[in-house]
């Protein structure tokens, strides 16, 4: 499941600012990065299962190992998890609402922290 319209999707940030923000709000890079991509994730075990909030920016400029990157923000998405299979975004898939309401709210946080930092900046 894709969240629309978080104002996260297509900003430019710099890397190690987000790296920052998302690990405030529980989000971790882990292995999950290279020179030129980067996946955050949060864990989210409920009742319903396991599930992951996902948020993924690529290096526009600079590189992410170095720590000098800016990076483009694409749209965040909430996967289900499946032992051994991994995790699925599709569309027939349940989303329990209060697990909507908590990944949009920690998305909504993290928007207003990049924000801020813009405005400080």
């Amino acid at each position: 499941m894709y969240f629309e319209n978080t104002g996260l999707e297509g900003i430019r940030v710099d890397f190690t600012l987000l790296d920052d923000i998302m690990r405030k709000h529980g989000l971790t890079k882990e292995g999950q990065w290279d020179y030129e991509r980067v996946t955050f994730d949060r864990k989210f075990k409920v009742h319903e299962g396991t599930f992951y909030l996902r948020v993924f920016a690529y290096a526009i400029d600079g590189d992410i190992d170095a720590g000098d990157a800016v990076v483009h923000v694409l749209k965040p998405v909430l996967g289900k998890h499946y032992y051994p299979h991994g995790v699925e975004y599709g569309e027939d898939e349940h989303f329990p609402e209060h697990l909507i309401k908590s990944c949009t709210e920690v998305l909504k946080s993290i928007q207003t922290d990049i924000e801020s930092f813009k405005i400080k900046a």
